[in-house]
C-alpha cells in the first residue's frame, strides 16, 4: 500500500498528559505535510491550533477521555466547548461501567444524545475493547449503530490492551452499514497499519505512522 494512502486514513495523535505546544505544532506540521485525515488532540489545544492554522488542520479531540466515566452532560459540554473552539470530529468514550453493568440502553441514550450535539460533525465512539467481553462488544456494536454514530472505535491507547484483528473482524460482523471502523491502540508498524486498512478500517489513530512511513521513503529513495 502507498504512503498516501495509508497516511490519508491516519489520525496523527498527541494525547500524552505532558504533550507540550511544541509537541502539538510538530504534530500539525507532520499532517501538513503528510496529509493525514486529522490530528487527534486534547481538548486544551484545539483552540490554539485553530487560531493558528485555521481551516488548513482538520482537528479532532477526545471526550471523557481515558475513562469514560464523566456523566453525560459532561461530555455535552466538552463537545460544546471543543466545536466552538473550532474541532471537526469527536473521539468519546462510553461510560464502560454502564456497559459492564448490562445498562446497554443507558450507553446507547449518551451517544445519542452526544450525536445530538454534534451535529454534522463526526461522532467516533471508543468502547474500549480491551475490558468487554464478546457479547458486551456486540452489544455496542447495536447501541453505536442506532444511536447513529459515525463510527466505533476499538481502544484509547489507555487501558491495558489496543487494537486487534479480531475485534474489528467483529465489528464489521455486527455493525450497521453507516458506521465506519477506527483502530487505535498500539498501532507501532507499517505492518500494523496496512493489516488494519486492509481489514476495512476507514481511520487508524496512532502516532508513530507519519515516522514509519517517512523512514520506509527514506530507504526506498
Amino acid at each position: 500500500m502507498r504512503t498516501e494512502e495509508m497516511l490519508e486514513k491516519v489520525d496523527h495523535t498527541q494525547l500524552k498528559a505532558f504533550a507540550t505546544w511544541e509537541d502539538i505544532r510538530k504534530l500539525c506540521d507532520e499532517a501538513l505535510e503528510y496529509h493525514t485525515a486529522s490530528v487527534c488532540v486534547p481538548p486544551s489545544y484545539v483552540k490554539r491550533i485553530h487560531d493558528t492554522y485555521g481551516g488548513k488542520i482538520n482537528i479532532c479531540t477526545v471526550v471523557g477521555f481515558p475513562l469514560g466515566y464523566s456523566v453525560t452532560e459532561a461530555k455535552a459540554a466538552e463537545i460544546r466547548q471543543a466545536l466552538q473552539d473550532g474541532c471537526n470530529e469527536i473521539d468519546m468514550v462510553v461510560n464502560i461501567g454502564d456497559v459492564k453493568n448490562g445498562d446497554y440502553g443507558k450507553v446507547e441514550a449518551e451517544i445519542r444524545t452526544l450525536k445530538e450535539v454534534c451535529g454534522g460533525h463526526i461522532l467516533k465512539v471508543i468502547i474500549e475493547t480491551c475490558y468487554l467481553t464478546e457479547e458486551e462488544k456486540q452489544a455496542m456494536c447495536r447501541a453505536v449503530t442506532s444511536a447513529g454514530a459515525d463510527y466505533i472505535k476499538t481502544s484509547t491507547g489507555f487501558g491495558t490492551a489496543g487494537a486487534v484483528k479480531e475485534d474489528v473482524e467483529l465489528f464489521r460482523k455486527h455493525i450497521g452499514p453507516g458506521v465506519k471502523i477506527k483502530a487505535a491502540g498500539g498501532v507501532s508498524s507499517l505492518e500494523d497499519l496496512e493489516l488494519f486498512l486492509e481489514l476495512g478500517c476507514d481511520r487508524v489513530g496512532t502516532s508513530k505512522a507519519v515516522g514509519l512511513c517517512r523512514e520506509r521513503d527514506r530507504r526506498e529513495k
